[in-house]
């Protein structure tokens, strides 16, 4: 990923957070046999990395076993690519000329060697998964209510730990431009307009205010 000094960001939190609020991922190796396999699954930030805020991020995840080895997974590094807020920004926002038309993004890319979990971790990190995602309902359902049947179906599952060789992240959101531009462009992504994309502009604001 090409890397502008003005749009990377080193910050740990914002790097966690990003993962934590966005864990939707791509997984990408490049196998010996089977050259380029690329997937998409959930992955969580392990809970020490929250312990920890100077810690390095390790990713929890799981796939279906034949995919897992189709992967060759733990045999070789893979990367991850965490996708945060991002959308199209029109030059007619700008109300100033000249401009071009643009994507504004925040990415995350995450180098490692997964570890393969026991059946007993993999279990584990099944049932944090679902509670990530259901923890938002007032009444969240969980892994436990149908315990029987998924220690039946986990055997068909791979579960990993990927701790971060390296990570890269990427902030584009309009750090070039002055303020008043910057405000013109959040307002249009939080009106009705086509693309609008309020989270956009909360992000663009937020980068803003770090010093």
């Amino acid at each position: 990923m090409l890397q502008q000094e003005i749009f990377r960001v080193d910050d740990p939190g914002w790097i966690r957070e990003l993962a934590h609020a966005h864990p939707w991922a791509t997984l990408i190796s490049n196998t010996e046999h089977g050259g380029l396999v690329v997937s998409h699954l959930p992955v969580l930030v392990e809970r020490a990395a929250w312990d920890d805020p100077a810690g390095a991020l390790t990713l929890l995840g799981h796939l279906a076993r034949t995919d897992a080895l189709e992967h060759e997974l733990g045999s070789h590094d893979v990367a991850v690519v965490l996708q945060g807020p991002h959308g199209y920004v029109s030059p007619v926002w700008y109300e100033e000329t000249p401009h071009v038309p643009t994507w504004n993004f925040t990415v995350l890319h995450i180098h490692g060697r997964p570890e393969i979990l026991a059946p007993a971790e993999t279990y584990d990190v099944l049932s944090a998964t679902v509670d990530h995602f259901e923890d938002r309902f007032p009444e969240p359902w969980r892994l436990a209510r149908v315990e029987d049947y998924a220690h039946r179906i986990a055997p068909g599952v791979t579960g990993f730990r990927l701790p971060a060789a390296t990570m890269t992240a990427k902030a584009k959101l309009s750090q070039d431009e002055p303020d008043d531009v910057v405000r013109r462009l959040a307002k249009a992504l939080e009106s009705d307009q086509p693309y609008a994309h309020p989270q956009l502009a909360r992000a663009m604001r937020d980068i803003r205010r770090k010093p």
